[in-house]
């Protein structure tokens, strides 16, 4: 990893709203020209944390530096250097692609040639040149994501902060999406993005798992399933999925899930417990079409974290 200065470092960083701990005593570093996933279902306090990290919300306890700017000393020097992408669409639907892009490189201070030419450069990357005169109103979800990627890197920000920024997107917008966010990071744009997508999770160079506010694992994401998955995980494929489950469960497996009509279970030495398990399941008449050991994805390991956070005992 790099041997230079973090662009984020927070150390027990900590948000309360009264009686309520939104974020709760967390610890991370960003390390520039990485894309960094900060990976939670929705309410787990990434959004709280994005906010402290922008200097708009007032830690409880704990510090952090963005840029190498302390949080609660210099706040307002972090805007000038960051671009943020807020989880619901904020551009101006009446105005057009060229219009947003004109308001909001006047906002970091973009003037006249200079201007010209950063929106020039930035439609030619998120592929929006042929649209620049259509009113934003009338963009599909997923050009309008663009557009809004588009206005928080006008400025050529050092650090992208992104929240949610391809929720409610098609597939295959958000795959365009992230090839974009790769473009970025490989001119060493440092990008901080929140999901709950496991599959944009892997996309990512290094993530966090946050649940409750608190952080349950964080490094690469084939370090964090080789490091925080207990056990091996089997796939199972039955024409009574929920059958399935039920039996499991019910002959103690420390850990199975529901996936469609695939039911996943994790527990120790399962490559030898493979005939155990479909004697179970043909006893339960909920006999398999398919067992098989599979690779733990990071949906395996955020579930089965999240469970020994709750049953600390087993």
């Amino acid at each position: 990893m790099s041997t230079t200065a973090p662009v984020i470092a927070v150390s027990q960083l900590t948000k309360k709203f009264g009686d309520f701990t939104a974020v709760d005593h967390i610890d991370f570093t960003v390390h520039r020209g990485e894309i960094f996933g900060f990976l939670g279902p929705n309410g787990s306090g990434k959004t709280t944390t994005i906010r402290m990290l922008l200097g708009l919300l007032q830690p409880t306890t704990g510090t952090a530096t963005v840029l190498g700017i302390d949080i609660l000393k210099r706040p307002q020097d972090i805007a000038r250097r960051v671009g943020y992408m807020s989880q619901h669409f904020s551009l101006y639907p009446d105005l057009t692609v060229d219009e947003n892009l004109t308001f909001y490189g006047r906002t970091y201070g973009l003037h006249g040639r200079k201007l010209r030419q950063r929106k020039a450069d930035t439609l030619d990357l998120i592929d929006l040149g042929s649209q620049r005169h259509q009113l934003t109103a009338n963009l599909a979800g997923g050009w309008k994501q663009r557009l809004a990627l588009g206005a928080a890197i006008l400025h050529q920000p050092e650090l992208l902060f992104l929240d949610e920024p391809t929720a409610g997107v098609d597939p295959v917008s958000r795959r365009q999406f992230w090839q974009l966010l790769y473009a970025l990071a490989a001119e060493h744009t440092t990008i901080f993005v929140t999901t709950h997508y496991m599959d944009e999770a892997e996309q990512c160079h290094r993530l966090a798992f946050i649940h409750h506010g608190r952080l349950i694992a964080d490094g690469a994401p084939a370090d964090i399933k080789r490091e925080r998955m207990p056990g091996q995980v089997v796939e199972i494929i039955a024409d009574s999925p929920q059958r399935t489950l039920a039996a499991l469960r019910q002959a103690g497996f420390a850990e199975v899930t529901l996936y469609g009509q695939r039911v996943h279970a994790a527990d120790a030495n399962l490559e030898q417990r493979l005939p155990e398990i479909r004697q179970i399941l043909q006893a339960a008449g909920a006999g398999p079409r398919d067992i098989h050991l599979i690779p733990p994805s990071l949906e395996d390991v955020f579930i089965a974290n999240v469970r020994s956070l709750r049953n600390p005992k087993e």
